[in-house]
């Protein structure tokens, strides 16, 4: 998962992006050092960070699994 360091890009702090995506702050630290969580969780995030689900959870987001 992608979140700290889209999260360091757009110059959000742990507790301005858990207010964005309308998540406990504890909830975004555990996403953060699992690299995992609930799909309705990813979805938060990456509308609060401006981004794509694949963008968030892939680690080359321009590859499909198609290619």
């Amino acid at each position: 998962m992608n979140l700290k360091q889209i999260r360091m890009e757009k110059g959000l702090t742990v507790q301005q992006l858990a207010d964005s995506a309308d998540l406990p702050k504890r909830t975004v630290e555990n996403i953060l050092r699992n690299g995992d969580c609930l799909v309705s969780n990813a979805i938060k995030l990456a509308d609060a960070l401006g981004v794509t689900l694949d963008e968030l959870c892939r680690e080359n987001p321009e590859q499909t699994e198609t290619e």
